[in-house]
């Protein structure tokens, strides 16, 4: 996770803390809860929130900015630990769905992907999670493991799968099961032709773009 550079030890602690907790009661609430649940939940003080954070959308755009990082994080690793594209593409997209980005995004945009605009400082981070998604998807269809009617941007909606189960079903082997069922119906050798056309580069790019509030 990132943090502005010269906070003290406890600083970044405290930082780390009220951002994990708002990430995990927007996911459980929305992103209107009220700070101070936020607060107790990082185990702060209010006050503490306030400083690292004057304001909602502060805290919106670090939880954003996580996101991405967490992203980035998760498709270096895949590529640089697993044994070839396919297997990396699969690792990559179980990460992604184990974070929860789908309901992570569709509760943080009309907060943050309508409201606030795109942050430049992050346009590295972005640009690396797509050459590197990209360099997956191509070698995985040259080598005959990914089948050739997917895109990129079709790669960028599974990310975001998300599926609602009862409360007795237990939600992260449910989660699990219907991954394994999509990343079967990617292999080259599977399934039946597709309908529409493929989801161009594009929308991978506009998926991974994270907005931030505008200067002044």
């Amino acid at each position: 996770m990132a943090v502005e550079k010269g906070l003290r030890a406890d600083a970044r602690r405290n930082r780390d803390l009220i951002v994990t907790a708002a990430r995990e009661l927007f996911l459980e609430q929305n992103v209107d809860v009220p700070l101070e649940e936020v607060a107790r939940r990082a185990g702060v003080g209010v006050g503490t929130l306030y400083r690292r954070f004057p304001d909602r959308d502060a805290l919106l755009r670090a939880v954003g900015e996580e996101s991405l990082r967490r992203l980035a994080d998760l498709v270096e690793t895949a590529g640089r630990e697993e044994p070839d594209a396919w297997h990396a593409l699969c690792r990559f997209l179980r990460g992604a769905v184990a974070l929860r980005l789908g309901v992570l995004a569709a509760k943080l945009e009309p907060s943050l992907h309508q409201r606030l605009r795109v942050g430049a400082d992050l346009h590295e981070i972005r640009q690396g999670i797509v050459t590197a998604v990209l360099r997956m998807i191509e070698q995985a269809q040259a080598e005959g493991a990914l089948r050739t009617d997917i895109g990129p941007g079709d790669f960028a909606l599974l990310m975001t799968l998300h599926v609602y189960t009862p409360s007795a079903v237990p939600g992260e082997e449910a989660m699990a099961r219907v991954v394994e069922i999509v990343l079967d119906g990617l292999r080259a050798d599977r399934g039946s032709p597709l309908p529409g056309a493929a989801l161009d580069a594009d929308a991978l790019r506009r998926y991974t773009a994270v907005r931030l509030p505008p200067a002044g």
